[in-house]
């Protein structure tokens, strides 16, 4: 409902602006426009991150994280004789959750090298229809990625804080 409420509001906005870019006194006009330039900032601004992401992304930025994570996990392992049952549970399923991480880490990185497909009967727009649904698609992903990635540092800190005491 939240959702339905804050679209709605969303087309809203949007509406009276372009309203008044085409429609409105010279005041109203203007103020549309610079909203309009401030929008392409934003939209500017946020290319260039996607873009800086990706390319952290490309560097190896998650693998590095991972490899990292399976150097503390092993550094804890050596030290069980000292850990519960409890925190050992707790570091398999992490190791497991880690692995997961780098199967998708690997699929992602599969896709990236694919290249698009296209049907000949849709052309040149059909193409670029395609190369955008993957390009977004693969952006989820990566911020899904990027999300479990956090998640899992989060409670591997935890679970390293705990068997530190």
């Amino acid at each position: 409902m939240f959702r339905s409420l804050l679209k709605l509001a969303v087309v809203a906005i949007f509406a009276i602006l372009a309203y008044n870019y085409f429609l409105g006194n010279r005041e109203e006009k203007e103020d549309s426009r610079r909203v309009f330039s401030q929008m392409r900032g934003v939209i500017v601004s946020v290319t260039q991150i996607i873009k800086s992401e990706s390319a952290k992304f490309d560097a190896g930025k998650y693998d590095e994280a991972l490899d990292k994570l399976g150097g503390a996990y092993k550094a804890i392992r050596q030290q069980a004789q000292r850990m519960d049952e409890k925190m050992l549970t707790r570091l398999d399923e992490l190791e497991r959750r880690k692995t997961a991480m780098e199967q998708e880490l690997d699929s992602i990185e599969q896709v990236d090298q694919q290249p698009v497909i296209t049907d000949k009967k849709k052309g040149a727009a059909g193409s670029s229809v395609e190369k955008s649904k993957k390009a977004a698609e693969q952006q989820r992903r990566k911020e899904l990625l990027q999300k479990k990635l956090d998640d899992l540092l989060r409670d591997s800190d935890t679970l390293l804080q705990d068997a530190q005491q």
